[in-house]
């Protein structure tokens, strides 16, 4: 598989006042095209921190995050971003779905580089892989959790990322939810080909994953 994103010697440290907080330690990840890694740890183990920083959105204190040859840290905050809207699509724990705007219109906003109509019509199919074209004129306030969660994914997929990152993607889903949830994720690997990567407490999303990686006082404790 080539090689999409590596992580070399990345830290971050925070000041808390007069403490400084060391988030991530010296973190060496390499991450494949089409791989599906999972982040685990316990609270406060720098999970968060270190998706944050492989999604461009958290310049790390030391280190270097090249992808496809560039380190996109060395970029200006402009092409850093162009490179994030254009590269990587988010999905977090609590949807940040926009109450006033319908399914679809959630969806195509996120659309940068679409024109309106083609923005729809990209939001249309991707709902209807997602198998949720039928909630395509409802508004978030009347879905269900894994239906939230499903138009995150179709958000951050509108822009055909190369990776998608998601930050505890099942934390707020009753078990049914989950295993839906679980399935898309894997069917967006395999169909899609593309690079999951995952910040999770539940092991058993985690346990399907390709490659695990332990976090522990923001240091890499295990890799399987």
């Amino acid at each position: 598989m080539s090689n999409l994103m590596q992580l070399s010697g990345v830290s971050k440290t925070f000041h808390n006042g007069q403490e400084e907080v060391s988030a991530l330690k010296n973190i060496d990840i390499n991450l494949h095209v089409q791989d599906y890694l999972a982040i685990i740890g316990p609270s406060g183990a720098g999970k968060s921190t270190l998706l944050h920083i492989i999604g461009g959105l958290d310049e790390p204190t030391s280190g270097k995050v090249i992808c496809h040859d560039k380190d996109i840290y060395l970029m200006k905050e402009k092409e850093r971003a162009s490179w994030r809207n254009s590269k990587v699509g988010f999905v977090f724990q609590f949807y940040h779905l926009i109450e006033e705007l319908n399914v679809l219109e959630n969806v195509a906003i996120s659309a940068f580089s679409e024109s309106g109509k083609s923005a729809f019509k990209k939001g249309e199919k991707l709902l209807e892989y997602l198998e949720i074209a039928g909630r395509k004129n409802f508004f978030p306030s009347q879905l269900s959790g894994g239906e939230k969660q499903k138009v995150a994914l179709a958000r951050a997929l509108i822009n055909e990322p190369e990776i998608i990152l998601c930050d505890e993607p099942t934390g707020n889903l009753d078990k049914y939810s989950q295993d839906k949830v679980i399935e898309l994720l894997e069917k967006l690997n395999k169909e899609k080909g593309k690079t999951i990567v995952i910040v999770t407490h539940n092991l058993e999303l985690a346990k399907r994953a390709k490659k695990v990686i332990t976090l522990k006082s923001g240091e890499i404790m295990e890799e399987s």
